[in-house]
């Protein structure tokens, strides 16, 4: 019971008002470590509350408003990170008076720099949006006694590496680093060893272990117009699939996705990636968990650190390119210790990807019959026509069937390309003195 951590009365009763009783294994394990002010590795799944395993002692040490600057700093990979914990906060200090302030890219600098200045014992921030406000005079680090970084492998695989460091030279030299992430690669491990001091280190699951009670499914797909009619076949059942999360590698598939199955359940989709705007995203996500919309559309983006409550189904639209992140995505349902479904549409081109989820993972997902009468569709999208240099039409190859390949004498190399346009620039060149003369 959370009784038992001696945890500090306001924020027991935010969490009791809130109906959280019973800590999770990270939480119980990280609580001691990070309020005896050592440096913290954790290792955990997500969905496992990592979250308030560091808020918790962090909003215990910085007890109540104190001053215009910042003391603790929680750095985060996206922007809907950004907001679901500084949501989070707001749950725990409900009887605080601690003000936590969200900077993150995509929206107005000068109204977060605002915010900044007007004061803030925490901060919650992307990396790129932190050193734009802190290169600007208005974030002053000298003060910061804690900084958590969260998804700390996601940070890496968006390429925020320089970022962070700088972030982690601008921070005082006595303070308290605490590193969250559900895999720990080489790159983490070694950022780790140069800025943390014997860390403490919690893992509650071994590194890529999926949610213990989501039940894993595969279906092999040929293409992505055949994984659209499946998708209308199944989401068919509302009472089965009453809360879904389809995730997808592209931002075109999304749209692609929301596009077909527009016609059939308008109202009940949400659609949430990098080229929507911050408050169309945003008011995507609030309608998702507010139980108005039924699906999510979803781009990797927001495969990390939303919240969502009884998500019923996962559906990788896509397998994605880096292993690790199947196990984030299908993170978002079987929550909390429910039971949740994650199913695969794996195309022939997507098996070696899933091969290697499953040798992560090591398990080997059950592979299901297509549904009886499922279109199985000839139609390729654009993407699906480029195959290792070869244009492949309706399920052929250049060459075969209707179509034919061309005579060697009508092709043409990239050598006869660039002469081409060499020639054509040196005739326009040509015309243009001709005509300053004329």
């Amino acid at each position: 019971m959370f009784q038992d951590l001696n945890i500090s009365k306001p924020i027991l009763r935010a969490l009791e008002e809130a109906g959280f009783d019973t800590p999770t294994p990270i939480q119980e394990e990280v609580f001691s470590l990070a309020r005896s002010g050592k440096d913290i590795i954790g290792i955990a799944q997500t969905g496992t509350g990592k979250t308030l395993a560091y808020l918790i002692p962090l909003l215990m040490k910085l007890h109540y408003a104190q001053g215009n600057l910042p003391r603790a700093l929680v750095v985060v990979p996206t922007r809907e990170l950004v907001v679901q914990v500084c949501e989070s906060v707001e749950l725990l200090t409900e009887f605080m008076d601690i003000r936590c302030v969200g900077v993150y890219g995509g929206t107005n600098i000068r109204t977060q720099q605002n915010r900044v200045f007007a004061g803030a014992d925490l901060l919650v921030a992307t990396p790129g949006r932190f050193m734009d406000i802190y290169l600007n005079g208005i974030i002053r680090t000298k003060l910061i006694k804690t900084i958590v970084v969260d998804e700390a492998d996601r940070l890496m695989d968006l390429g925020f590496l320089p970022q962070l460091k700088r972030i982690l030279e601008v921070i005082p030299e006595r303070h308290q680093t605490m590193f969250f992430s559900a895999t720990f690669p080489e790159e983490v491990t070694a950022l780790a060893n140069d800025f943390l001091v014997n860390p403490g280190r919690v893992e509650v699951t071994r590194q890529a272990t999926p949610v213990e009670h989501v039940v894993q499914k595969r279906y092999n797909v040929p293409n992505i117009t055949t994984k659209i009619n499946l998708l209308k076949r199944i989401l068919a059942d509302k009472e089965e699939f009453r809360r879904v999360m389809i995730f997808t590698e592209t931002k075109k598939n999304a749209d692609r996705i929301v596009e077909h199955l527009a016609d059939h359940w308008k109202g009940e989709l949400s659609v949430i990636h990098s080229n929507k705007a911050q408050n169309t995203r945003l008011k995507a996500l609030r309608a998702f968990k507010a139980g108005e919309t039924r699906i999510m559309v979803a781009s990797d983006v927001a495969a990390r650190g939303i919240d969502v409550q009884d998500v019923s189904h996962v559906v990788n639209f896509d397998i994605p390119s880096i292993a690790e992140e199947y196990v984030h995505r299908i993170g978002r349902t079987a929550r909390a210790g429910k039971e949740g479904v994650a199913i695969s549409l794996v195309s022939s081109k997507e098996n070696e990807r899933f091969l290697d989820i499953e040798a992560l993972i090591e398990q080997q997902i059950p592979v299901e019959e297509l549904p009886a009468g499922l279109e199985i569709s000839t139609l390729l999208v654009d993407e699906e026509r480029v195959e290792t240099g070869n244009i492949v039409y309706q399920g052929r190859r250049a060459g075969e069937g209707a179509f034919h390949a061309k005579k060697p004498k009508n092709s043409y190399t990239a050598e006869d390309n660039r002469r081409n346009v060499m020639a054509r620039r040196a005739a326009k060149q040509k015309q243009g003195r001709r005509e300053k003369r004329g």
